[in-house]
């Protein structure tokens, strides 16, 4: 027999519990951001390595986020999602103690490992304890805080690298996590989930470590390696490629798949999973890529680099809990075309604003305005790709919509920051090109520069850095007409989901 919903001030403390986990965990994922080039100083590595802090956690997070679908079965959602939590509070600490790069990224993998269930447990949970009628609010009211959470993560990151100790930005979790365990224990303590005890497919859970781990270390060491004329390179492809190819046959006939790969026979399910995960690896890219070009190209503190990316939470904040509110009138289709548009225009603004000399409003305003495309991005999203599953299959489909997410957001990362560099030496030797004595542009700069009592050697430097800086705008502002047009196509995928849209199966149809 099902149990009851929970109400009145239970659902308060419960729904607070689960959405300032998922706030911890996505806070996580983007706190780093800008804070990348202090990271990297003080612990005397380059900045593409330091960018290993942010992938090491999303890939870790990733693999480890199908397990949770099982580990929920074995031992209880509930008990699990305390677990993880004190685990991940304890990873935090570690994280914030490290005193090398290496050591930072393995606590930074082991704090992704174990974050793997918070989000999906946090879903289900707050879907399985919710009145049927009120899980819309449910749902926006936690993507709420999946939008919140990267608006709050470059400020505080920056602000923390700024004036303080960089590993302050990891132990800022550990209040949070203590307030997430002590009420999740109020509240959930007697609603745990069924158990049974199934055996765990290992072979399953093998390939998808090496698969994953493989391919995200070729995206990540590629730039320095230099692709792949490199042997290193040329071996975790091949391995990564043979290991997720015998995964996908495995998993397909496997009775106990880690992966459960059947919920893409769902309509729903397949094109909701594309759409988000697509739509999160560009979104997310350009929320990596926004503050070191503010920082490397404009002399923007980490701090100012975390204010000019911050806007983008306002809307959200304000629209999502209308946007729930009346859902069940709205087509959600409509709403995710409405914020791909807005994507869109939001990229195309970006392409021709960014230009040397630009002031703090030309990279704020676009942040803004993108506030409407990411409130009617998560909710509605989320809702189509859970639509039609029974209640039972909710933590495997949200365990797995999240995988795929979190592992898009880790490799948009990747190509964004790898496009990045490599187009700026296009674009630097293109235009160093035209730095000759024959040029009557460039010999004026000369003179210019010397008339002002700098040497030909400091001029030279001068003119060297301009056009670094002209390459990185010019090759971020390709990345971001790219994404547009990305936007643009995903535009047309989303209406190939059927309504009726309900938010978990179980709640009933669009009504």
């Amino acid at each position: 027999m099902p149990r009851q919903p929970l109400s009145g001030t239970p659902l308060v403390l419960m729904t607070i519990a689960l959405s300032l986990a998922t706030f911890m965990q996505v806070l996580d994922s983007t706190i780093a951001n800008v804070a990348i080039p202090t990271i990297a100083g003080n612990l005397g590595a380059s900045n593409s390595q330091g960018t290993w802090v942010i992938t090491s956690f999303g890939v870790a997070n990733a693999i480890s986020i199908p397990i949770t679908g099982w580990l929920a079965k074995r031992i209880g959602e509930v008990k699990l999602f305390l677990w993880s939590t004190i685990a991940f509070v304890v990873a935090s600490w570690l994280c914030g103690m490290s005193e090398s790069l290496s050591m930072l990224i393995f606590f930074r993998v082991i704090q992704g490992i174990v974050a793997g269930p918070l989000i999906p447990l946090s879903q289900s949970l707050l879907l399985n304890n919710y009145p049927p009628a009120k899980r819309s609010v449910a749902l926006s009211l936690w993507a709420m805080t999946v939008i919140v959470a990267p608006i709050c993560g470059p400020i505080l990151g920056g602000w923390i690298s700024d004036n303080y100790h960089w590993g302050w930005i990891f132990f800022i979790n550990v209040p949070i996590g203590v307030a997430v365990v002590i009420l999740a224990l109020q509240t959930l303590r007697n609603r745990e989930t069924a158990t049974v005890i199934r055996p765990i497919d290992t072979v399953g859970l093998v390939l998808l470590v090496v698969g994953i781990g493989c391919l995200q270390v070729m995206l990540d060491r590629g730039k320095e390696l230099d692709w792949f004329s490199s042997t290193e390179i040329i071996t975790l492809t091949a391995i990564a490629v043979v290991a997720l190819a015998v995964l996908l046959v495995w998993e397909l006939t496997d009775d106990h798949p880690i992966v459960d790969l059947s919920l893409f026979k769902s309509r729903n399910f397949t094109i909701g999973c594309l759409s988000i995960s697509l739509a999160y690896m560009l979104y997310f890219g350009s929320i990596v890529l926004l503050p070191q070009l503010l920082q490397e190209v404009y002399g923007y503190t980490a701090t100012w680099a975390g204010l000019a990316s911050a806007p983008v939470g306002i809307i959200p904040v304000i629209l999502s809990p209308i946007i729930g509110r009346f859902s069940h009138r709205l087509d959600m289709r409509r709403l995710v075309t409405f914020s791909f548009i807005m994507y869109a225009v939001c990229f195309y603004w970006r392409a021709y604003t960014f230009e040397p000399g630009m002031d703090f409003g030309a990279s704020a305003w676009p942040q803004f305005i993108q506030g409407f495309a990411v409130a009617c991005f998560f909710m509605p999203l989320t809702t189509i790709t859970l639509s039609g599953l029974p209640p039972e299959r909710l933590a495997a489909a949200s365990s797995l919509s999240n995988f795929t997410r979190t592992l898009a957001g880790s490799i948009g990362t990747s190509i964004t920051t790898t496009l990045w560099t490599n187009r700026e030496s296009v674009h630097h030797s293109q235009l160093t090109e035209s730095v000759t004595p024959y040029n009557v542009n460039s010999q004026e700069i000369y003179a210019k520069l010397e008339q002002a009592g700098l040497t030909h050697d400091q001029a030279s430097a001068w003119i060297a850095q301009q056009i670094t800086n002209q390459g990185l705008i010019i090759s971020a502002n390709e990345i971001f007409w790219a994404s547009a047009g990305v936007f643009l196509i995903l535009l047309v995928l989303v209406w190939f989901a059927r309504p009726p849209f309900s938010a978990g199966g179980g709640g009933g149809g669009a009504h």
